[in-house]
């Protein structure tokens, strides 16, 4: 025969075994040992009424899944119905400074209770109460198994109102969280729409100068220089020049895609697109066709043309320089 194998004679099979120790240190009232019918009916009945009593108590805690009030009122009255003598038990039920208490409830010298607690904090306490003197028992007129019950009602009070106040604290964050975003949307819109305010009223201010300089300023400039000197012609040419770089968005594209460009190399794109040579740009600007040649050189290497058969103002005037 097996060593580990454990045969229960027809009398161990009548009562169950013993919990071993670990599990026992789990168990609040010691294995009943009692045999008399009588009692043992009693017993169990106890018992059922303080089963029920635990799973009443889950139910409230569905039923008030958010609302710790209407649970503690609701339990408060069902409490006594699980004591020996419910006819003469009343319940109170202390939390938070708010007091619950079951129908005629009144303070006498036999009653018991035991501590509410949320993280570790006393916040309450339900107590149990007779009203009369009941024959003694364990505590008082209280059996050991209404003891044990009372502590894992206190100990489930303190679990349900934890969790409802987390759950709160979760709806409430989550709400604050939902109105936050919606706030930064209608913000992002409403930042949506002033650049695109702003972007349009650059476009209107480009085209109110472009307007202005083509309408007035030009035809200004075109009727002086039919009175001035070769030589005075030239600064008005310069100067029309530098006008149509200022209203030209070829300058600002061409800038903030090349960052590197100097102003002066900026300049020498647009009057290459323009169609000037080398010969009029370097005596519109007064330096050599050498340096300006220099400039061409520069400018070839930064739009990433170097040695490649392509013609500079063509480039200019067409969108490859974009692309690149």
């Amino acid at each position: 025969m097996d060593n580990n194998e454990v045969h229960l004679s027809p009398e161990n099979n009548r009562h169950p075994p013993f919990p071993p120790k670990d599990l026992a240190l789990l168990w609040r009232i010691p294995f009943p040992t009692e045999t008399d019918p009588g009692k043992v009916e009693f017993a169990l009945r106890e018992r059922i009424k303080e089963l029920n009593c635990l799973y009443g108590i889950s139910q409230l805690a569905e039923r008030n899944l958010y609302s710790l009030d209407g649970l503690l009122q609701e339990l408060v009255g069902f409490l006594p119905h699980s004591w020996q003598y419910p006819e003469l038990t009343c319940a109170r039920i202390l939390f938070k400074g708010v007091t619950y208490t079951s129908n005629g409830f009144q303070v006498t010298n036999w009653w018991q209770s035991s501590r509410i607690y949320m993280y570790h904090e006393p916040v309450g306490e339900v107590s149990i109460f007779y009203l009369e003197e009941c024959p003694p028992a364990d505590e008082g007129p209280f059996l050991k198994e209404e003891r044990a019950l009372l502590d894992a009602i206190a100990e489930q009070i303190g679990t349900i109102a934890t969790r409802i106040s987390v759950d709160l604290e979760l709806q409430e964050t989550n709400q604050q969280l939902t109105l936050e975003r919606e706030a930064l949307k209608e913000s992002n819109i409403a930042l949506h729409t002033v650049l695109a305010r702003i972007e349009q009223e650059k476009q209107e201010i480009h085209q109110d100068i472009k307007m202005n300089v083509d309408k007035i300023l030009m035809p200004i400039l075109h009727a002086l220089s039919l009175q001035l000197t070769p030589v005075q012609i030239k600064y008005v040419e310069m100067l029309q020049t530098n006008l149509e770089e200022i209203t030209s968005p070829f300058i600002s594209e061409l800038s903030s895609s090349y960052h590197s460009m100097t102003p002066t190399e900026i300049a020498i794109c647009n009057m290459i697109r323009n169609g000037m040579r080398t010969k009029e740009i370097a005596e519109m600007r007064g330096v050599s066709e050498a340096t300006v040649n220099r400039h061409r050189e520069k400018i070839r290497r930064k739009l990433k043309i170097t040695n490649q058969d392509v013609n500079l103002a063509t480039f200019l005037q067409s969108s490859m320089w974009e692309e690149k």
